[in-house]
C-alpha cells in the first residue's frame, strides 16, 4: 500500500471511531509497515482467491552443497520465499530472491539461533533430520510443514499516544478515551491487513508486539516475530529476532539477536 492509501485508510477508520484527524495523523506518523505470514484459512475469501504462498513452517532445510545444519542443530522453523514477498510493503531491506531460513528453538530459550540466505539458482539438497553425536544416532526436531501466505499490514509504535494531540485527547476524556483509541488502533491494523486474521502468526518487519519488554529499541529493528503456535499449535512462546537496519540490509545475519518470551 502506498502512503496515500494508508493515510486514507487511517483517516477513514478514525472518523468511524470518533477520533480527531490530528490524532489519526499522529498514529500514522508513529506507524511502520509489516508483512504478516498467515495460513490459508486466516485469509478472507477475497484474499484466498488471489493467494500466493510466500513461506513454509517446519520441514527439512534445502541447503547448498557444503552447507549443513547450523551448529547447535536447532530446528528449522520458517523458510521464506523472498521473491514472493510484497517487498514494497516493508521498510527493511530483505533479499529480492532466494530463501531465508530461520533455525531456532521455540519450545525453550534458544542457546543458538541462525538465519541463512540461500540465493536463487543455487543447487540445493534437502538435509536429513538424523545425525551422529559421539557415535550415537540423534535426530533434529522437525515441525509439521505448513504453507503461509503474505498479507501487508501496519504496526504502531507503543509510544504514539505520548504525541501532543493524542495526549490532549486522552486528558480531556478519561478512561473512555483509552478504550476509543484501543478500538481505533485495532480497527486500523485489521483494515490494513484487509481483514485477515494475524493474531497468531509470523510477522516480518514493523514494530514488535511483545508480551514483555520490546527488544526493537534504540538502533535495533524487528526482522521477524514468530508465535510458537504458528509453528506448533501446542507451543505458547514468542520469538523476536532483531538487528541493526544496516546489518539486515547487508545480510549480516550473524549479528542478529534472538529473544524468546513466554
Amino acid at each position: 500500500m502506498t502512503m496515500s492509501i494508508v493515510e486514507e485508510l487511517v483517516l477513514r477508520t478514525a472518523a468511524r471511531h470518533g477520533v480527531p484527524g490530528p490524532v489519526a495523523q499522529e498514529l500514522l506518523a508513529g506507524s511502520r509497515p509489516c508483512v504478516h505470514l498467515v495460513p490459508f484459512q486466516d485469509l478472507t475469501p477475497a484474499q484466498q482467491e488471489e493467494a500466493r504462498p510466500a513461506a513454509r513452517t517446519g520441514g527439512l532445510p534445502s541447503l547448498p552443497d557444503g552447507v549443513d545444519w547450523p551448529d547447535g542443530r536447532d530446528p528449522l522453523v520458517l523458510t521464506v520465499d523472498c521473491a514472493a514477498l510484497p517487498r514494497a510493503a516493508l521498510d527493511i531491506e530483505l533479499p529480492s530472491d532466494g530463501s531465508l531460513l530461520f533455525f531456532t528453538q521455540i519450545e525453550y530459550e534458544p542457546e543458538s539461533s541462525v538465519v541463512l540466505h540461500v540465493p536463487a539458482g543455487v543447487r540445493t539438497t534437502e538435509r536429513p533430520a538424523t545425525y551422529e553425536l559421539d557415535g550415537e544416532p540423534e535426530q533434529v526436531r522437525v515441525y509439521q510443514p505448513d504453507v503461509l501466505y503474505p498479507v501487508p499490514g501496519l504496526t504502531v509504535s507503543p509510544d504514539w499516544r505520548d504525541s501532543p494531540a493524542t495526549s490532549a485527547f486522552l486528558d480531556s476524556g478519561g478512561i473512555a478515551r483509552d478504550d476509543i483509541l484501543d478500538d481505533f488502533e485495532e480497527a486500523t491494523r485489521r483494515a490494513a491487513a484487509g481483514g485477515a486474521s494475524h493474531g497468531v502468526a509470523v510477522q516480518l518487519g514493523g514494530f514488535s508486539s511483545p508480551w514483555q519488554t520490546a527488544p526493537d529499541e534504540g538502533d535495533l529493528v524487528l526482522l521477524a516475530q514468530i508465535h510458537g503456535q504458528s509453528i506448533d499449535p501446542h507451543v505458547y512462546t514468542q520469538t523476536l529476532i532483531v538487528g541493526a537496519p544496516e546489518d539486515i540490509a547487508g545480510r549480516r545475519y550473524e549479528a542478529l539477536q534472538f529473544e524468546q518470551q513466554v
